[in-house]
């Protein structure tokens, strides 16, 4: 079934909830388990909505796109490239994301996010779509500049994981089917970003399957899927927006 869910602060507490419109029925329990509706509706407007999980761990693709991968001619990878995303990048829609300082060229890259739902250790491919709850959209963001600038090595945890680099939401959404979905993203309102996810080297449930037999995947945990074509920089003051139609739009601020 398919539905929208969020997490809000609200009166100095943590909620979550599920959108309907310009409004949200709060719930009670557990977002991945046993919840049910309290009865109360909030406005959207009122709300401070938080990232739509907290997860344990982000975990970020690498080349897992034909299009950007053949671009930049990288070799096929045989099995999934991941990083962690580190907790303190974490940011809600509509939170600044900061620039780190001393670097120069910060990048977006818009993302769909798998986000796990039922602990899952070695999972067989067949399975593996029952762990998932749903997806959100998110934003990799990437100092660029320091990748590569040591040659003994690759700085990727640190060039991934500054604060604020990692924007996820609004909400979890689901009831999708990911191979149907399509990533926009946007810069200042000029579209850069527009690809299938069906484009994927490594489609979801294969995806979650791989990775769970390298490490315990728990409810909350998120799957960064890898970007395609179209990443470019950031300068002071732009506006980056992620949308994927059934999820909706996340956007961000660069300071």
């Amino acid at each position: 079934m398919h539905h929208q869910w969020l997490r809000f602060d609200h009166d100095g507490k943590t909620g979550f909830g599920t959108l309907h419109g310009d409004e949200v029925r709060e719930h009670r329990g557990d977002m991945f388990g046993a919840c049910e509706p309290t009865g109360r509706v909030l406005a959207l407007a009122e709300l401070r909505l938080r990232t739509p999980t907290e997860p344990g761990k982000v975990i970020a693709l690498w080349n897992n796109f034909h299009a950007l991968g053949e671009k930049l001619g990288l070799p096929v990878p045989l099995e999934p490239l991941y990083l962690l995303k580190a907790p303190n990048s974490y940011l809600a829609h509509g939170e600044l994301i900061r620039k780190p300082q001393g670097e120069r060229k910060i990048v977006f890259e818009g993302e769909l996010g798998i986000v796990i739902g039922k602990t899952c250790t070695a999972v067989a491919e067949a399975d593996a779509l029952s762990h998932v709850f749903g997806y959100t959209c998110s934003n990799d963001v990437t100092a660029a500049d320091i990748l590569h600038r040591d040659a003994s090595f690759p700085q990727w945890v640190r060039a991934k994981g500054f604060d604020t680099f990692c924007p996820m939401g609004p909400v979890v959404a689901t009831g999708l089917d990911p191979s149907t979905l399509t990533v926009t993203t946007r810069l200042n309102g000029e579209v850069r970003q527009d690809y299938p996810i069906s484009d994927m080297r490594f489609p979801v449930p294969r995806l979650v399957s791989l990775i769970s037999y390298d490490m315990t995947l728990y409810p909350g945990d998120v799957i960064l899927c890898g970007t395609s074509i179209g990443v470019g920089s950031m300068k002071s003051g732009s506006l980056v927006e992620v949308e994927i139609a059934g999820i909706g739009r996340l956007g961000n601020h660069f300071e």
